[in-house]
Protein backbone atom coordinates (compact mmCIF):
# COMPACT_ATOMS: atom_id res chain seq x y z
CA UNK A 1 0.00 0.00 0.00
CA UNK A 2 1.43 3.58 -1.10
CA UNK A 3 1.13 6.47 1.56
CA UNK A 4 2.20 9.50 1.08
CA UNK A 5 3.52 11.28 4.69
CA UNK A 6 4.90 14.26 5.43
CA UNK A 7 6.11 15.41 1.77
CA UNK A 8 7.57 11.58 1.41
CA UNK A 9 6.53 8.26 -0.74
CA UNK A 10 6.10 4.89 1.64
CA UNK A 11 5.15 1.59 0.65
CA UNK A 12 3.66 -0.21 3.73
CA UNK A 13 2.54 -3.93 3.88
CA UNK A 14 -0.29 -3.56 6.20
CA UNK A 15 -3.90 -4.88 6.23
CA UNK A 16 -5.94 -2.23 4.43
CA UNK A 17 -8.64 -1.76 7.58
CA UNK A 18 -5.53 -1.23 9.90
CA UNK A 19 -5.48 1.86 11.81
CA UNK A 20 -3.25 4.58 10.44
CA UNK A 21 -2.49 5.40 13.91
CA UNK A 22 -0.50 2.18 14.15
CA UNK A 23 1.07 2.52 10.62
CA UNK A 24 2.56 5.69 11.54
CA UNK A 25 3.63 4.83 15.20
CA UNK A 26 5.15 1.34 14.38
CA UNK A 27 5.73 0.76 10.72
CA UNK A 28 6.73 4.71 9.67
CA UNK A 29 8.44 5.55 13.33
CA UNK A 30 6.35 8.75 13.52
CA UNK A 31 5.31 8.51 17.22
CA UNK A 32 4.59 12.19 17.70
CA UNK A 33 1.14 11.27 17.03
CA UNK A 34 -0.13 9.28 20.17
CA UNK A 35 -2.50 6.99 21.22
CA UNK A 36 -5.10 8.37 23.69
CA UNK A 37 -8.93 6.87 23.71
CA UNK A 38 -9.27 4.65 21.08
CA UNK A 39 -12.50 5.82 19.91
CA UNK A 40 -11.86 9.26 18.47
CA UNK A 41 -12.63 11.59 21.01
CA UNK A 42 -9.96 12.82 22.44
CA UNK A 43 -7.96 13.93 19.66
CA UNK A 44 -4.31 13.25 20.68
CA UNK A 45 -4.32 11.24 17.26
CA UNK A 46 -5.19 14.01 15.23
CA UNK A 47 -2.68 14.56 11.98
CA UNK A 48 -3.88 16.44 8.62
CA UNK A 49 -5.01 14.72 5.86
CA UNK A 50 -4.60 16.87 2.62
CA UNK A 51 -4.91 19.71 5.15
CA UNK A 52 -8.28 18.52 7.58
CA UNK A 53 -7.80 17.30 10.72
CA UNK A 54 -8.89 13.46 11.01
CA UNK A 55 -8.23 11.41 14.05
CA UNK A 56 -6.11 8.85 13.59
CA UNK A 57 -7.14 6.12 15.92
CA UNK A 58 -10.44 4.72 14.12
CA UNK A 59 -9.10 5.77 10.29
CA UNK A 60 -8.01 2.64 8.60
CA UNK A 61 -5.03 2.95 6.33
CA UNK A 62 -6.86 2.65 3.06
CA UNK A 63 -8.59 5.99 3.61
CA UNK A 64 -5.29 7.50 3.74
CA UNK A 65 -4.09 5.92 0.22
CA UNK A 66 -3.40 8.75 -2.49
CA UNK A 67 -3.99 11.10 -0.25
CA UNK A 68 -1.24 13.83 1.45
CA UNK A 69 -1.06 12.58 5.59
CA UNK A 70 1.24 15.36 7.38
CA UNK A 71 2.16 14.19 11.57
CA UNK A 72 3.45 16.76 13.87
CA UNK A 73 7.12 15.49 12.79
CA UNK A 74 6.41 17.31 9.31
CA UNK A 75 4.86 20.17 10.36
CA UNK A 76 8.18 22.28 10.62
CA UNK A 77 9.77 23.40 7.88
CA UNK A 78 13.08 22.22 8.44
CA UNK A 79 14.70 23.71 11.44
CA UNK A 80 12.01 26.35 11.53
CA UNK A 81 8.89 25.16 13.24
CA UNK A 82 5.68 25.89 12.61
CA UNK A 83 4.11 29.24 13.58
CA UNK A 84 1.60 27.24 16.11
CA UNK A 85 4.52 24.96 17.38
CA UNK A 86 6.25 28.55 18.20
CA UNK A 87 3.00 29.90 19.88
CA UNK A 88 3.04 26.52 22.09
CA UNK A 89 6.38 26.94 23.13
CA UNK A 90 6.02 30.58 24.15
CA UNK A 91 2.91 29.96 25.98
CA UNK A 92 3.90 26.63 27.57
CA UNK A 93 0.56 25.39 26.13
CA UNK A 94 0.96 22.66 27.78
CA UNK A 95 1.91 20.30 30.77
CA UNK A 96 2.35 16.64 30.15
CA UNK A 97 2.32 17.32 26.44
CA UNK A 98 0.64 14.19 25.46
CA UNK A 99 -2.15 15.87 23.86
CA UNK A 100 -0.28 19.06 22.45
CA UNK A 101 0.47 17.46 19.08
CA UNK A 102 -3.11 16.90 18.28
CA UNK A 103 -4.29 20.28 19.36
CA UNK A 104 -1.21 21.96 17.42
CA UNK A 105 -2.48 20.07 14.49
CA UNK A 106 -5.78 21.36 14.70
CA UNK A 107 -5.10 24.66 15.00
CA UNK A 108 -3.06 25.29 12.18
CA UNK A 109 -5.79 23.57 10.04
CA UNK A 110 -7.65 26.00 11.23
CA UNK A 111 -5.51 28.92 10.92
CA UNK A 112 -4.34 27.41 7.21
CA UNK A 113 -8.60 28.15 6.67
CA UNK A 114 -9.24 30.99 8.71
CA UNK A 115 -7.74 34.71 9.21
CA UNK A 116 -7.91 35.67 12.90
CA UNK A 117 -10.44 33.00 14.17
CA UNK A 118 -12.34 34.33 16.93
CA UNK A 119 -12.24 32.58 20.60
CA UNK A 120 -15.71 30.83 19.71
CA UNK A 121 -14.28 29.22 16.31
CA UNK A 122 -10.86 28.08 18.22
CA UNK A 123 -12.71 26.10 20.35
CA UNK A 124 -15.21 24.89 17.90
CA UNK A 125 -12.01 23.87 15.74
CA UNK A 126 -10.76 22.51 18.96
CA UNK A 127 -13.56 20.90 20.89
CA UNK A 128 -12.76 16.95 19.63
CA UNK A 129 -9.51 17.47 22.25
CA UNK A 130 -9.13 17.07 25.68
CA UNK A 131 -6.39 18.17 27.91
CA UNK A 132 -6.05 16.06 30.80
CA UNK A 133 -3.98 18.66 32.29
CA UNK A 134 -6.03 21.39 31.80
CA UNK A 135 -3.97 23.83 29.82
CA UNK A 136 -7.11 25.22 27.94
CA UNK A 137 -5.95 29.18 28.24
CA UNK A 138 -2.70 28.69 27.24
CA UNK A 139 -3.62 27.48 24.31
CA UNK A 140 -6.54 29.63 23.73
CA UNK A 141 -3.69 32.15 23.77
CA UNK A 142 -1.03 30.08 21.93
CA UNK A 143 -3.59 29.90 18.99
CA UNK A 144 -4.93 33.73 18.97
CA UNK A 145 -0.70 34.61 19.03
CA UNK A 146 0.06 32.13 16.15
CA UNK A 147 -3.09 33.63 14.21
CA UNK A 148 -1.24 36.46 14.32
CA UNK A 149 2.20 34.94 12.40
CA UNK A 150 0.17 32.91 9.76
CA UNK A 151 -1.52 34.04 6.68
CA UNK A 152 -4.66 32.01 6.92
CA UNK A 153 -6.65 32.21 4.25
CA UNK A 154 -4.61 29.02 2.15
CA UNK A 155 -1.33 29.40 3.59
CA UNK A 156 -0.10 29.07 7.12
CA UNK A 157 3.23 30.83 6.31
Amino acid sequence: MHLRVNGESHEVAVDAERMLLGVLRHELGLTGTKYGCGEGTCGACTVLIDGNPTQTCYTPVSAAVGREVTTIEGLADGDELHPVQEAFVEHTAFQCAYCTSGFIMSSAALLDRVSGPDDDQIRSALSGHICRCGAYVRILQAVRSAAGKTGGEGGAR
